[in-house]
């Protein structure tokens, strides 16, 4: 299988406090980047003999494999979460306050998580928990270590590339960019998809 870019979702031009060329570097090099090394590693792993190539070698691609296709994922949901200012729809907003005891408590906790990050790398989520059927904000490194049957909805890159070209070392600052440049809406779609097939979404 051959994996291929998926079109750019938002409009780079109108991400309010982000540059167009931040984000169409970050789509091309970045994601793109991902897209493409998924591709070769897919292609050296379909050449290998499973049954006598060394496990070092099986274990590394695997490894490579899951880090760029998680990367290609997230980046994905990243940029498909971007979009001009709004609020969270009526679902959602009922969700963060039923599980986190206020939309004001969920929206500090993901911002300190986002700025903790600052300087490092990693990715800061908004994932559906269907074992305890809720919303749960999770770090998440090296593109993995994802909730186990998780569903993320929301994801914040805060690796250095997604806000060096705009914001240098300011990397709070621009978690405080992204958190006015939500796009409530497609959050919205995700959380109905994913808690609503498990029948776990508020107002359903």
């Amino acid at each position: 299988m051959t994996f291929a870019m998926k079109p750019l979702s938002c409009d780079p031009s109108r991400i309010r406090g982000m540059s167009e060329r931040l984000i169409v570097s970050h789509y091309e090099n970045n994601y793109g980047g991902a897209v493409k090394r998924l591709n070769l590693i897919t292609e050296k792993f379909a050449e290998l003999d499973p049954e006598n190539a060394p496990g070092f070698l099986i274990n590394g691609l695997k490894r490579e494999e899951l880090i760029a296709m998680n990367s290609m994922i997230l980046h994905e949901l990243f940029f498909d979460g971007l979009g001009e200012q709004s609020g969270p729809v009526a679902g959602v907003r009922e969700a963060l306050v039923h599980d986190f005891g206020s939309y004001e408590r969920w929206r500090a906790e993901f911002i300190a998580m986002g700025k903790a990050l600052g300087g490092g790398s990693g990715w800061v989520l908004l994932s559906w928990s269907p074992r305890d059927r809720k919303l749960v904000n999770q770090w998440a490194s090296d593109h993995c270590h994802s909730l186990a049957g998780g569903t993320p909805i929301l994801a914040l890159d805060m690796y250095e590339h997604s806000y060096h070209i705009d914001f240098g070392a300011k990397a709070a600052t621009y978690v405080d960019t992204f958190m006015d440049a939500i796009r409530w809406d497609n959050v919205g779609r995700l959380y109905t998809a994913a808690a609503g097939a498990a029948g776990g979404a508020i107002g359903a």
